[in-house]
């Protein structure tokens, strides 16, 4: 970590508000904010209070204002070989003329409008548009079914949904028009959809409820402008709902100001926007709109920052294993975001497809939604950055509720990164984090318990969930009164960085000792012949828990079921209580690249696997099913 960045982060903490204060004052504000921060009513803080703003003119106007008007603002590339550029003033002028499509359908400042579509250039348009007219987007995951359409389209109360015909992945189109026909047919009431015709596959059309993107926004003139609805800065920005495996699903509710000046200013030291004032910077956000992670890297955190994103529609290994590899060199991409997951399903495919390209554009790549195993870390290290100093790999952390990441190795405006393998970096200013033990005592360095945070809070997190004050209580400030309970174990090292074993619920107890799922996958994977691991729980009448383990071998590599339990107990000794193990081609993961252990979990006890919308392949999980009989 460098000096300077900790300097920055050690003065925050003594004045947190003052240091978002000037944060603030760097962005466009109608009318200025009265009070900075509003602690009044705990724990519903809120930030900037009756400022006027938006996020949509911060993003857009600013920039076609400022010069940036012919930037590319989106580069967007599908696996048929189709690419689109958008430049700034052409997302402009498309988002002014949606935003007046949705005046039309009587959306007004404070409306739900639900977004259920795939990686296409028109999510992009549709979410700025929402933000124009200060109105409130929820987006849903293009692989969710109608069951789970319904419940966030009901909860929200949403007026319009925009979706399109369908979807392609690997070689296929998906329908999404009859999956939003399902879904109204479970919520009971018709409301306006709005369709964009993407694959041109045939989809039923209602009457009087379903309009054709294209033929509507034809019916508005190109140059139409429409002035930004100027919100309050405590104004709902977005709901974001998590998946809802346990229970109902949880709308996690950001505000307009808050959420702008956090992303803005996150974002801008993450990639070093500022740094020699960098125009060449084109940041690939591999992360589906459906997920926080969508929204800050692949929406608002570039486009704040008058920078370049670059999306890509299909998976990760279509049309051939080295097709992100090929559009990093041919876009010089230089700062990359992906899960963990999905480097380690490339790494399975050998290393000579990375090593067909150049990749000397790349700055910066940046594992984000789970732990980084040592393994992925080497991998990418080694033939992805291949030694280059100006190659940096930050592990960074982060929630649906912080607005995505709060801690990283540093700041490339700020003395650049200092990563420490196993550490997502050290927390980003005004964030005081600390370690609790099951009792809320504070535990010294080293020592492991739950990661908590103590107010006044950066504005980067949630302000309460949708209609629920109550539950948002119970969940996020009960278990430690005083504190904002992350749910996550981890420890914070000699130096201040933080260390993510895992969630509370991911912890296995074996006869009373505390594994965490990480430290168990990254020594399964740290033998030569294993690619990917996941472990789980499966309950045991006389320890408690023993460990379900699930194992992919490296392409071209065999192991054993017995290799596997030897190779653990080796590192982890008697504890290493093993209840089952698989050898598996494949594990069971969600479209966008993150193990399904919930899955695993209940194959391996006999329980109902519940919600299988976002599986990505049928075939893992029968492949699944054969092993564990």
């Amino acid at each position: 970590m460098s000096a300077e960045f900790v300097e920055v982060y050690r003065k925050s903490l003594e004045d947190p508000i003052g240091f978002w204060e000037k944060q603030a004052e760097r962005l466009y504000w109608r009318e200025r904010w009265e009070k900075t921060y509003d602690d009044s009513n705990p724990p519903f803080y809120r930030w900037f209070v009756g400022g006027k703003t938006n996020i949509s003119y911060n993003a857009l106007d600013r920039h076609v204002k400022g010069g940036r008007a012919n930037k590319a603002a989106l580069i967007w590339v599908s696996a048929d070989g189709a690419t689109r550029v958008l430049r700034y003033w052409d997302l402009y002028r498309e988002v002014n003329r949606f935003a007046v499509l949705l005046k039309s359908l009587g959306v007004e400042r404070g409306d739900r409008v639900a977004i259920y579509m795939p990686m296409i250039p028109e999510a992009m348009v549709a979410m700025l548009a929402v933000n124009r007219i200060g109105a409130v987007h929820t987006v849903v995951f293009s692989g969710f079914g109608p069951q789970a359409l319904a419940e966030r389209i009901k909860d929200a109360e949403a007026k319009v949904v925009i979706t399109a015909d369908g979807m392609r992945r690997r070689g296929r189109v998906i329908p999404l028009k009859p999956t939003v026909d399902e879904a109204l047919k479970i919520v009971g009431n018709d409301i306006f959809t709005v369709v964009y015709k993407h694959t041109g596959v045939e989809v039923p059309m209602k009457q009087g409820r379903d309009l054709w993107w294209q033929e509507e926004i034809a019916k508005i003139p190109p140059n139409t402008y429409i002035e930004p609805e100027w919100v309050p800065g405590e104004a709902p920005l977005f709901i974001l709902y998590t998946s809802g495996t346990t229970g109902k699903p949880k709308g996690i509710l950001h505000l307009h100001g808050q959420y702008m000046v956090w992303i803005w200013y996150a974002f801008n030291h993450l990639t070093g926007a500022e740094r020699d004032f960098r125009e060449d910077i084109v940041f690939f956000s591999t992360a589906d709109i459906g997920w926080i992670s969508g929204h800050h890297y692949g929406v608002h955190g570039p486009l704040l920052n008058g920078l370049t994103v670059l999306w890509y529609e299909d998976a990760p290994d279509y049309p051939h294993p080295g097709i992100w590899w090929e559009i990093a060199d041919t876009y010089k991409v230089t700062h990359m975001l992906f899960s963990p997951t999905a480097i380690r399903l490339l790494m399975k495919y050998g290393d000579e497809w990375p090593r067909r390209y150049k990749l000397d554009s790349i700055m910066a790549l940046y594992p984000t939604g789970e732990v980084l195993n040592e393994e992925a870390y080497n991998w990418m290290r080694r033939e992805v950055c291949r030694g280059r100093p100006d190659c940096q790999i930050a592990d960074i952390w982060g929630q649906t509720e912080t607005a995505c990441f709060v801690t990283a190795p540093g700041s490339m405006n700020l003395g650049g990164f200092r990563y420490k393998y196993g550490s997502v970096g050290m927390p980003y200013p005004t964030l005081n984090l600390q370690i609790l033990d099951d009792d809320g005592k504070p535990l010294p360095p080293g020592a492991k318990g739950h990661v908590v945070a103590k107010p006044p809070l950066p504005p980067a997190f949630l302000h309460t969930l949708w209609r629920d004050p109550e539950r948002y209580v119970k969940s996020y400030w009960s278990r430690f009164p005083g504190y904002y309970y992350t749910g996550d174990l981890g420890y914070i090292d000699q130096d201040g960085h933080l260390h993510i074993m895992g969630r509370s619920d991911d912890v296995i107890k074996v006869a009373g000792h505390r594994l965490s799922t990480r430290e168990v996958e990254d020594i399964l994977t740290s033998h030569p012949a294993v690619a990917e691991a996941a472990v789980v729980g499966v309950p045991d009448e006389v320890r408690g828990e023993v460990l379900g383990v699930f194992v992919v071998p490296k392409q071209g590599m065999k192991i054993t079921e017995e290799e596997v339990v030897k190779h653990l107990r080796n590192s982890l000794g008697p504890v290493a209580v093993i209840g089952k193990v698989a050898i598996l081609d494949k594990l069971p993961k969600t479209r966008t690249g993150k193990v399904m252990r919930r899955v695993l979990r209940a194959m391996a006890t006999g329980q109902p696997v519940g919600d299988l919308s976002t599986l990505e392949d049928e075939e893992a999980l029968e492949e699944l099913r054969k092993k564990l009989g």
